[in-house]
């Protein structure tokens, strides 16, 4: 560690092998692996040469979000029913645009990282002959997801952290990163190392800045959560998506954010045994008051209604495909004969109104005039013979609960909601992405020594089963720990030649933060409640064409007008919000630009949002389109643009910023060599290549 002025400013140096960005379960277990596989090559203190760095080590999606039993996707473990890698990456194919590669080596990998997860300690159940049990998620055509409860992230990063603090390596909290240094050009360039602001340092006259050098940077700082207004991502869950396209990294599949039904008080996703407990969901005006029925117009009974709340238990994520029962026809049924997403439609369409809806855990669904009153043995089959088999037949939905799941109840009253006396608020939110950047089968980015792993990294398609994002980050960093031990090196970095270039760009960051002591720049706040509001608006569920091209318009401006005024910054903490709005304004573009250039290519509805036009599919007469004032009618998906990923590039020549291309898909890997000559591949390190 050494310091030196710069533009007046102090600034700290470490270096490091490897630096990894971010501190949830994705990057720990990759810090993990490093020190294991350094071990391996006879390296005595991993410790010196990996550091991890966060802006929090409490915070982020690991540590702070969840469900009613956060699901891990693996491997089958059930001992009588067979599976294998190959099934499971057609799990993660099914609905096109993800890589058969990476997808066949989530599969490969997943057992292997379950067992390294419950050897560091956390809690999966077995049942009395030692089965790890499982059951069926969403887009899960077998019962693969286990969990620990509603804290399983939480567990899985905490475990991890407890082994590399035996490790004794050293956690850089409170650093806010603030811009990625890059060194060379074109195939040559590479990131060598981040820029951060220590939050618990920085006042008034010192930015406090510390540069982590590195011969290996790992990304794995979670998704852009914050991005939406309506959000079901802890709050502070930013990402470092801008800084990282700024460095020259790809964005993939962006365009597949996906949503779903989440309490907002309380930020928790109401999937599972929320909805199978069978609650009753109510709309208000925006006091509280002139409850109503919402749900009733639209189901043809209240066995119908009652299963599809049931169903969204693990069909929990809004897919378009779910609205109507003929996904060939899209339309061809009953709009009354809807299934389990309609329900997250109806939902948007009170919230349009002005009205809030609620899930109601101490009465029954209610019928009307035109359906039944509730009866649990009226349920569809699927329904009734699980609330059957779970002995989930009381007289309430919150005795349902808390016969099925009490942490599920639990989890809200730690955060200050009794389910037992009030209502749950809710509406549909931004959960998760499933594009991130682009990575070979080494996790590896389109920048040499650049890896990105977890809810970054863009190895999901369209559709992904439920919890196969955790499998993903483990795998992930197992596979990049594996690359840069044996292939990168262990050696710290010497970046003496390049030194003047890096002094520069720090240089230019302390210029740029020091920028905003007038009075005509802009407010980090107000931007940020900008960007949050046309991302949920134009990008978000339900996306139109024009509305996409005009957001975009406005999004680029918003980013050109912050790096022409800058911020006013009235005090020190204002510097933290002026970096995070201004990678979250160029972020932002990233995500519209993809949108739109997705819309433009006639992609039409698709993985977990909806898209509007005005000769489409009409949902229901009831269901309107606020901005025409007419009956919703969407497009059906163009399913010939399952076979490529949409490629995003940042140009700052480009008229919005960033380059769109459509990059074939990558198959899975055939060929399966004997052992012999395997294994002479394995001794020889041909495995690491990165064909």
């Amino acid at each position: 560690m050494e310091t030196k002025k710069i533009s007046d400013q102090t600034v700290t140096f470490h270096r490091y092998n490897t630096i990894i960005v971010g501190a949830g379960a994705a990057g720990m277990n990759c810090a993990v692996h490093l020190c294991e596989f350094m071990e391996h090559k006879g390296i005595e203190n991993p410790a010196e040469r990996l550091a991890v760095v966060t802006a929090g080590i409490g915070l982020g999606a690991s540590r702070m979000s969840g469900s009613d039993k956060q699901t891990y996707y693996k491997m089958g473990t059930s001992p009588d029913v067979a599976d294998s890698a190959e099934d499971f990456a057609k799990s993660l194919t099914a609905a096109g645009c993800c890589h058969g590669d990476t997808a066949l080596i989530e599969g490969i990998g997943s057992l292997r990282e379950f067992y390294h997860l419950v050897q560091a300690g956390v809690p999966f159940p077995t049942d009395p002959m030692g089965s790890f049990i499982g059951y069926k998620t969403d887009h899960d055509p077998y019962e693969r997801a286990t969990s620990a409860g509603p804290k399983t992230s939480r567990f899985m990063s905490q475990c991890l952290q407890k082994q590399l603090e035996r490790y004794a390596v050293n956690i850089h909290d409170k650093q806010e990163m603030a811009h990625l240094l890059t060194v060379g050009s074109g195939q040559s360039k590479r990131i060598a190392g981040a820029v951060t602001i220590d939050k618990k340092s920085l006042d008034e006259t010192n930015l406090a800045i510390n540069v982590f050098l590195a011969a290996n940077i790992v990304l794995a700082a979670g998704g852009p959560g914050e991005l939406f207004k309506t959000t079901v991502y802890p709050k502070g869950q930013l990402g470092v998506h801008g800084l990282a396209f700024k460095a020259g990294l790809a964005g993939v599949n962006l365009t597949e954010s996906q949503f779903g039904l989440a309490s907002i008080k309380f930020r928790w996703n109401v999937s599972g045994t929320y909805m199978q407990a069978l609650p009753r969901l109510l709309s208000t005006d925006a006091e509280g008051n002139d409850e109503k029925e919402f749900l009733t117009d639209f189901f043809p009974s209240m066995s119908k209604m009652a299963t599809n709340i049931f169903l969204k238990g693990y069909q929990w994520p809004f897919d378009p495909q779910r609205i109507e029962p003929s996904k060939a026809g899209f339309g061809s049924d009953p709009p009354s004969a809807g299934q389990s997403s309609l329900i997250d439609i109806l939902v948007f369409n009170e919230t349009q109104k002005g009205r809030r809806v609620y899930m109601d855990f101490l009465r029954n669904p209610i019928g009307s005039d035109s359906i039944d009153k509730f009866d649990i043995d009226a349920l569809e089959p699927e329904a009734k013979e699980y609330v059957q088999k779970a002995g989930a037949i009381q007289a309430t939905p919150i005795e349902r609960l808390a016969h099925m799941n009490p942490l599920a109840i639990e989890i809200y009253k730690e955060n200050g909601i009794d389910l037992y006396s009030e209502p749950l608020e809710i509406a549909v939110c931004a959960q998760h992405n499933n594009g991130g950047f682009a990575v070979d089968k080494w996790w590896h980015s389109n920048i040499e020594g650049t890896f990105v792993i977890g809810e970054m990294a863009g190895s999901h398609g369209v559709k992904r089963p439920g919890g196969s994002a955790l499998n993903a980050g483990q795998t992930g960093g197992l596979r990049a720990a594996e690359y840069i031990v044996n292939v990168r090196g262990c050696d710290l970095p010497d970046y003496s030649d390049e030194q003047s270039e890096i002094d520069g760009q720090i240089s230019d960051v302390v210029t740029g933060l020091a920028a905003g002591s007038g009075s005509s720049g802009l407010a980090p706040k107000e931007v940020l409640e900008q960007i949050r509001s046309r991302m949920t608006t134009s990008a978000g569920h339900i996306r139109e064409l024009n509305d996409a091209r005009e957001a975009l318009k406005e999004a680029t401006e918003l980013y050109k007008s912050i790096k022409q005024k800058g911020f006013v910054l009235k005090n020190a903490k204002a510097v933290i919000k002026a970096i995070q709005a201004e990678h979250l304004a160029l972020t932002s573009v990233a995500f519209i630009k993809a949108v739109a250039e997705l819309l433009e290519q006639g992609s039409g509805s698709r993985g977990s949002h909806l898209v509007l036009i005005e000769d489409g599919v009409e949902i229901h007469p009831d269901v309107i389109n606020k901005a025409t004032g007419n009956a919703l009618r969407f497009k059906p998906e163009n399913e010939s643009l399952r076979k490529s990923v949409l490629q995003v590039e940042y140009d700052e020549s480009s008229p919005d910023l960033f380059v769109c291309s459509n990059v074939e898909l990558r198959p899975a890997l055939t060929d399966r060599k004997a052992f012999e000559p395997a294994w002479q591949d394995y001794r020889e390190g041909k495995i690491y290549s990165s064909l």
